[in-house]
């Protein structure tokens, strides 16, 4: 096909104020991802947007394998929440409130 660009498992996009970690979570608008290097502010950077990855989540909120997985833009933290928050995958491996990270394995979804 002429009109394939790629396969887009990996996304370059520019890196956001301040900047990005390798392995940091990433939203831009509807696209999230996880930053496969670190990028200063307004740079490229990949992000992954497939696979099975280790957020970190919101302190207090309990997951279960299946679970539907929100980003909070603002807190930059993964929750159970859907009002007003991304939703970015399902959880593969049920995380206890005090737990630090949650697995997720990332969903392309139609916007």
């Amino acid at each position: 096909m002429k009109n394939f660009v790629q396969p887009g498992e990996t996304i370059t996009v520019q890196a956001p104020t301040g900047g990005i970690v390798s392995g940091a979570a990433v939203s831009i608008g509807s696209l999230f991802g996880v930053a496969a290097f670190s990028s200063p502010a307004a740079a490229p950077v990949e992000i992954v947007t497939e696979g099975v990855f280790d957020l970190s989540k919101t302190s207090g909120d309990t997951f279960s394998a299946g679970d539907k997985a929100y980003w909070n833009a603002t807190t930059k933290l993964v929750t159970s929440t859907a009002t007003s928050n991304l939703w970015i995958g399902v959880v593969t491996q049920g995380a206890n409130g005090g737990a630090a990270t949650v697995r997720v394995r990332l969903n392309q979804h139609p916007i």
